[in-house]
């Protein structure tokens, strides 16, 4: 028997035990589908519904349509703006500044925290400074940073960097620190090695906070990027929303605004299913 023959009959085969595969298990697959498009449906209505207000309330002369334009009118706005291939450099160059920053951040930062949180007489000849430097504000140091650094990409990575370092900083120093006692002295018991104990103990145990920080980080990131990207940038959704105000374009303005929310909710998202996977041990909550 040749190889092509093998493989056909493999492949009936694997079509015969499809086809045989009992009613209960296709109705219950298509049961929790149906339960899946309800709860999306559910949680999504709220949204539904301030979009149909907006589209509406233009229509109908309740709110001036010149400085709130209809919904589907921003859309078309944006669908322009994605043919020129304007909105294509402005979100690449906001995703590329955003993701710099914010990766850079984790990447110095956590381990900074983690190494605060471990050793306290580091904690103690640090806190002065971390106390000043996380109640000034990244936005009123913006001057300073351009003045510094210039107008350029460095300034606003580095406004990112800035701006996601103290929610970082202090999360990861409280996880560190709101780890049970007990299972680190369980784990003493045992005879772990201070590597054991960080890797095994003290550093899943911290993961969950850890993530909280990175999460305010990630939304710090985009607040201070726009912020950065209306002072001397020549691309970036921050530059498209102030330069489309000062040219009255306001349905590409709103566009602009929808264009970081929806950036928002993807980082959000992509950080949350990454929290599942470095978590997969941790039980899920039950109602």
């Amino acid at each position: 028997m040749s190889n092509m023959e093998l493989l056909t009959l493999l492949e009936l085969a694997h079509g015969r035990r499809e086809l045989e595969r009992p009613p209960s298990q296709v109705a219950a697959r298509l049961r929790a589908a149906a339960r899946g498009l309800a709860v999306a449906g559910r949680r999504s209505l709220l949204l539904i519904a301030l979009l149909a207000v907006w589209e509406a309330a233009p229509r109908l002369g309740l709110i001036d349509a010149v400085f709130l334009p209809p919904f589907s009118e921003v859309i078309a706005a944006g669908w322009q703006l994605a043919q020129t291939g304007e909105l294509y450099d402005d979100v690449c160059a906001s995703l590329l500044r955003a993701l710099s920053g914010f990766l850079i951040s984790v990447a110095l930062i956590v381990p900074l925290g983690l190494a605060v949180g471990w050793y306290a007489r580091l904690g103690d000849l640090l806190n002065q400074f971390i106390e000043i430097c996380r109640n000034t504000a990244p936005l009123a140091l913006l001057p300073v940073f351009i003045l510094l650094l210039g107008i350029g990409e460095l300034s606003k990575i580095t406004m990112v960097i800035y701006s996601c370092a103290w929610p970082l900083l202090l999360n990861t120093v409280a996880a560190v620190k709101q780890v049970d006692p007990l299972l680190i002295k369980s784990a003493r018991t045992m005879g772990a090695t201070p590597q054991q104990l960080f890797r095994k103990v003290i550093l899943p145990a911290a993961l969950p906070t850890i993530f909280v920080g990175i999460r305010l980080a990630s939304a710090s990131a985009m607040l201070v990027l726009v912020a950065s990207e209306m002072v001397g940038a020549k691309a970036g959704l921050g530059y498209l929303i102030i330069n489309s105000q000062y040219s009255f374009l306001i349905p590409q303005m709103y566009f602009g605004i929808l264009g970081i929310t929806v950036i928002g909710l993807a980082f959000n998202a992509a950080l949350e299913a990454l929290e599942r996977r470095f978590m997969r041990w941790k039980a899920p909550v039950t109602a």
